[in-house]
């Protein structure tokens, strides 16, 4: 029991940095990630459509948001190898708002970010 203790704070320790970047941060629209791009940011919207792109190579699922797709101005993709990682499809968030904390790179002319863990995705109230 005395061992208990240590492990159940390392393991809220381990969480706080994740939830702390995210209060701290502002919410970045997904139609304005392009302005962002190549800082760490949370870019929140709503998932139009998601596509687990079976077939093409590294097998990565997008979830576009900003816009509908192929117009959309912002996605989040998760690499293959990271689908396990999640205890869900990822596309089963279509149609909800969701915040995307992570690095915001360029993708042709839009902004994405790289998912490589559930902990970079949050469900989100937006108004």
């Amino acid at each position: 029991m005395k061992y208990l203790f240590p492990l159940v704070s390392l393991a809220l320790l381990a969480g706080l940095p994740a939830a702390t970047f995210a209060q701290s941060q502002e919410m970045i629209p997904a139609e304005s990630a392009t302005r962002f791009i190549g800082k760490d940011g949370m870019v929140c919207g709503k998932v139009e459509k998601a596509k687990y792109a079976q077939n093409t190579e590294g097998e990565p699922t997008f979830l576009y948001m900003g816009g509908m797709f192929p117009r959309h101005k912002f996605s989040a993709r998760i690499a293959g190898t990271n689908r396990t990682k999640f205890g869900f499809a990822p596309e089963t968030l279509e149609g909800k708002d969701i915040c995307v904390i992570g690095t915001i790179q360029r993708e042709s002319q839009r902004a994405e970010i790289e998912v490589s863990s559930p902990a970079e995705l949050k469900l989100a109230t937006i108004k």
